[in-house]
């Protein structure tokens, strides 16, 4: 700013004519000013986006991006990398500003923050529902956008809009002084100038890191926690990565030699090879119907509200049921799809975007392909639209030879995302009863789904108004009223006489209240202790009229599902121990389970242990990308 001396060399006691030069001075510091404030807008979006950036991290790297914590926005750095690099990759964008000159500056500088802005809400409302962040992969997913508006306008929090407040601000000085870029010119140098330094600093770092990381890439890298690779190059340089790694990704690789007997090396040395015991084939040649409940929580199990049972008719079914009471949920970015996937394959998903929508006519070695070779018949029932997270055409490449959807099924009752599930099941118990025997039938439920916005005359539950009108009521509710129907289902195919050979499987798809809404929950009172079991865990029940109840505490995950059926269906394991990740529940001495986010839950041997437990993610991933079991000749 230019000395005032220099221009207010006046006084009131002077002369007219002092103060004639008295006003010019002042009219030429006015001009001079805004001749450094044509760059005020530069340097004010770069401080404001750098600002935003640091308050992002330090949502998402604190209790479900809700909360503010400045000491957690940094605490993910692999090797803290100088808050330069996140300044530099903002003036790499913003240094296009100076190709625009006069008002078009201040016009790409406020829509350029704008569309920042709207990125991290996004990502925000992603990463608070799938712990993870948008992508490219996305694009191809846009089918679930009529399914899910309501779910997605549920992730939005009051904190969010304070990204868009310097906006208004902005707005403000731009309607007030409308000739603050008058004197602004197209300045191409400041632009390559700029351009120059930030890309050459932002190498610079990533040399630097990488020669303390002594080889390995440790600023631009795809780490198994998006939060790790999000920490070091802030939203802005995250998402370019990730749109770089889309492209490269896109190349159709071989499966190379090293890579292949990586993998079976992987298969052969996790097998435990141990003698068979009582639950080998008890159910060999029976019926199979699995039933995947939408947002099923294991916390929900055998627990009352108010001296009511949310789910009466699950607890019953434990009087006949191999309940897995330590099961977790290992879902990723395909939500229910994942759970589709891993159920039917023991195979983990890829690690980004969604493996039903990225790689839907893979081949598997699958529980629907196994049973068919056995003489059973397959069918996949979802209530929803087959092209719902691409769910028809991947569970077909799976296996299964007939699918039904939405348009198979009588519309006439809607309850959020689709068809009730008490229409859903009153018009699939006479299909099943029908069925030719043996057959495998795998369907979901739908209705349980987030924001759990129940209609008033299914809440059956007698809540207090203030629960009642929390989403964790709404939850208690939801569950409650799926559970019924789940029991009326049952209850009709007994009449019918088909569960007297038929092996039913209860699962949650992925926990509910707790993976969308736990911020929430925690304010929710008064508490019950129970209310707070964000634990990951969802139930596993195997049901069987005459069966002897019994809880196995015994940890493990959605992958166990296929092996541990398997064997209880009588089928071979040298059918398919070479092919999948998971391992049999009734037959193991390992007690652990690999969450999606690569956290190890349960006991091991040792760490070398352990972290080949935690490769097998890495491994899946190599092995769906490059379609390993086509090439292993399974069709």
């Amino acid at each position: 700013m230019p000395n005032l001396k220099k221009y207010l060399r006046c006084d009131s006691k002077e002369n007219i004519s002092n103060a004639s030069k008295c006003l010019t001075g002042l009219r030429n510091l006015i001009a001079s000013g805004f001749v450094w404030l044509k760059d005020a807008g530069f340097i004010f979006t770069t401080i404001t986006l750098l600002a935003k950036s640091i308050f992002f991290l330090g949502l998402i790297n604190n209790d479900n991006a809700t909360s503010f914590s400045l000491v957690k926005a940094f605490h993910s750095f692999s090797s803290p990398p100088p808050l330069a690099v996140y300044v530099s990759l903002i003036v790499i964008v913003l240094s296009l500003a100076f190709l625009f000159q006069r008002r078009a500056r201040f016009g790409f500088l406020v829509i350029f923050n704008f569309l920042f802005s709207l990125l991290l809400v996004a990502d925000l409302m992603y990463y608070r529902g799938y712990s993870c962040f948008l992508s490219p992969y996305l694009l191809g997913q846009t089918t679930n956008l009529d399914n899910l508006a309501g779910s997605i306008v549920s992730m939005l929090r009051p904190v969010d809009l304070l990204f868009f407040l310097d906006l208004l601000i902005l707005a403000g000085i731009g309607l007030k002084y409308k000739k603050l870029y008058v004197r602004a010119e197209r300045n191409i140098s400041t632009l390559l100038i700029l351009f120059a330094l930030s890309v050459s600093y932002v190498y610079y770092q990533h040399v630097q890191l990488d020669l303390r990381g002594k080889g390995e890439d440790m600023l631009f890298r795809v780490s198994w926690s998006p939060n790790q690779t999000m920490s070091n190059l802030s939203a802005l340089g995250y998402h370019a990565f990730d749109i770089y790694n889309y492209f490269e990704n896109k190349r159709t690789e071989i499966l190379t030699p090293e890579e292949n007997q990586e993998i079976k090396s992987w298969f052969a040395q996790k097998q435990e090879n141990l003698p068979t015991n009582m639950y080998s084939g008890m159910y060999k040649g029976q019926n199979l119907l699995i039933i995947q409940v939408e947002s099923l929580e294991n916390s929900v199990i055998n627990k009352k509200v108010n001296g009511q049972e949310i789910t009466p008719n699950l607890n019953k079914l434990l009087a006949n049921s191999l309940y897995f009471s330590n099961f977790y949920e290992q879902v990723y970015n395909g939500s229910s799809a994942d759970a589709d996937l891993m159920t039917n394959t023991s195979v983990y998903p890829v690690r980004t975007g969604s493996t039903f929508f990225r790689f839907p006519n893979n081949s598997y070695n699958s529980l629907p392909k196994i049973l068919k070779g056995a003489g059973y018949s397959t069918l996949a029932i979802h209530p929803d639209k087959g092209s719902y997270w691409n769910w028809m055409s991947a569970l077909t490449s799976i296996g299964f030879e007939k699918t039904l959807d939405e348009t198979d099924f009588n519309m006439d009752e809607k309850i959020g995302l689709g068809i009730s599930d008490g229409s859903y099941f009153k018009q699939i118990a006479p299909i099943i009863a029908s069925e030719k025997q043996p057959f495998y039938n795998f369907m979901i439920t739908l209705t349980s789904h987030n924001p759990f916005e129940l209609p008033d005359q299914y809440r059956k539950l007698v809540l207090s108004e203030e629960l009642n009108k929390t989403k964790l009521g709404g939850y208690f509710q939801s569950i409650n009223y799926t559970d019924e129907q789940i029991g009326s289902f049952l209850g009709t195919l007994d009449q019918s006489g088909v569960l007297d050979n038929t092996v039913v499987v209860i699962c949650g798809d992925h926990t509910g209240v707790h993976k969308y809404y736990n911020d929430e929950v925690k304010q929710v009172q008064p508490q019950a202790d129970w209310w707070r079991d964000d634990s990951k865990r969802i139930p596993l029940m195997i049901y069987h009229e005459g069966m002897n109840g019994q809880e196995i505490t015994i940890t493990g995950g959605q992958i166990d599902i296929m092996p541990t059926i398997a064997y209880l269906m009588g089928i071979m394991e040298d059918s398919y121990q070479n092919t999948v990740f998971g391992r049999n529940l009734l037959n193991t001495k390992k007690d652990f389970a690999v969450l999606a986010n690569k956290q190890y839950v349960g006991k091991a041997e040792n760490s070398t242990e352990q972290e080949n437990r935690i490769k097998g993610i890495d491994l899946a991933d190599l092995v769906i990308q490059k379609n390993y079991f086509k090439e292993a000749g399974y069709k």
